[in-house]
């Protein structure tokens, strides 16, 4: 602008601005310009798209950790539980064998037919639902299973107080 200035100052021209309209550069300069710019775009695109997929991997990554996790966390609850029912269960358990053993001491006849009519029942059902039976044969000597139901109705009257617990049934 100077070289501008200083030349057309002898002839009472002061330039103080220069604008430019158009320029025409080479058709090889703009093919490089326009290879350039799109080389930038095609690098910000894979920028972008790996940064995608990074953090898409991370997320996948992060709740397969969590879903380990609360998989742990309910196994181990679960497991608790069920040592708990087996420990409540077990427990059950031990009060009626005392029961029953004391009943047995005292020389109660109905406790053993507890622990018969008892065992029964569970052979009986085992029996029954065995996938591989297709044929149940149920005893003809009934009048023992009732025997044994009897004896333990007993027993339960016994332990039950005042005999309210349970209502009187028919005997014949």
């Amino acid at each position: 602008m100077l070289t501008i200035d200083s030349a057309t100052t002898p002839w009472g021209v002061k330039v103080v601005r220069i604008e430019i309209k158009d320029i025409t550069p080479p058709a090889n300069l703009l093919e490089a310009m326009a290879r350039q710019m799109k080389a930038e775009r095609d690098k910000r695109a894979e920028i972008t798209e790996a940064e995608g997929s990074r953090a898409a991997a991370i997320l996948r990554a992060e709740g397969h950790k969590q879903a380990t996790i609360l998989e742990a966390e309910a196994r181990k609850e679960a497991a608790y539980r069920d040592a708990e029912a087996r420990e409540r269960s077990a427990a059950a358990e031990a009060t009626a064998t005392t029961t029953v053993s004391e009943a047995i001491a005292g020389g109660d006849i109905q406790a053993i037919n507890y622990f018969l009519a008892q065992k029964y029942i569970e052979a009986f059902s085992l029996l029954a639902s065995s996938p591989q039976q297709r044929t149940v044969i149920i005893p003809t000597d009934l009048a023992a299973l009732g025997g044994a139901v009897e004896g333990v109705r007993a027993l339960l009257d016994s332990a039950t107080p005042n005999n309210t617990a349970l209502p009187p049934t028919k005997r014949s």
